[in-house]
């Protein structure tokens, strides 16, 4: 059974779209994020203060390539994490990728009152919300796109389950074996 990967910038959705996809489903979910932060013992706020950005980005790629050799998970990736193009193409290669997107305003009005967010912890937030998200667009473009603005998780699932059906129905499989 393939992995399910939801990629997208910050405030997309994927983590409360990942688990309810992983509850409907009936599959493991597993957050990147909360898993580096378990194994590692600190916020990813402190991991960037103490270590840097680079030994955040390592811990990325232990995960990406370990979560590669598992089956049947629904995976909510960090912001960046699928940007790599090893990460990418070791998650890639174990299932089905989707790019959660937003607009700016969407993910600022999200994300605002989060202050774990090491990447926004500027003067202007929202600017720099729209230059990584430019900055991105390329990367993140690889992958399917599914809008998360103005839509409620539960919307967006159906979405992303109905998308899986189709690659199901094209290889004449069942949603259980993907």
């Amino acid at each position: 059974m393939q992995n399910i990967i939801l990629t997208g910038f910050m405030g997309t959705g994927k983590t409360t779209v990942g688990k309810l996809l992983a509850e409907r489903l009936k599959r493991p979910f597993i957050d990147t994020d909360a898993l580096i932060v378990a194994r590692d013992g600190r916020s990813i706020a402190d991991i960037f203060a103490q270590d840097g950005e680079a030994a955040f980005r390592a811990w990325e790629r232990t995960v990406a390539l370990e979560l590669a050799q598992r089956q049947g998970l629904v995976i909510a990736t960090g912001g960046w994490l699928m940007l790599d193009k090893e990460n990418a193409a070791a998650l890639s290669g174990s299932g089905q990728v989707f790019c959660l997107t937003a607009v700016p305003q969407t993910i600022l009005a999200r994300v605002q009152d989060d202050t774990k967010r090491p990447l926004l912890d500027v003067p202007n937030p929202a600017e720099r919300i729209a230059l990584l998200l430019e900055a991105r667009r390329e990367g993140y473009g690889r992958f399917p796109q599914i809008a998360t603005d103005g839509r409620t998780a539960d919307q967006v699932t159906e979405e992303i389950i109905h998308a899986l059906q189709a690659l199901v129905d094209s290889d004449n499989g069942s949603l259980d074996e993907r």
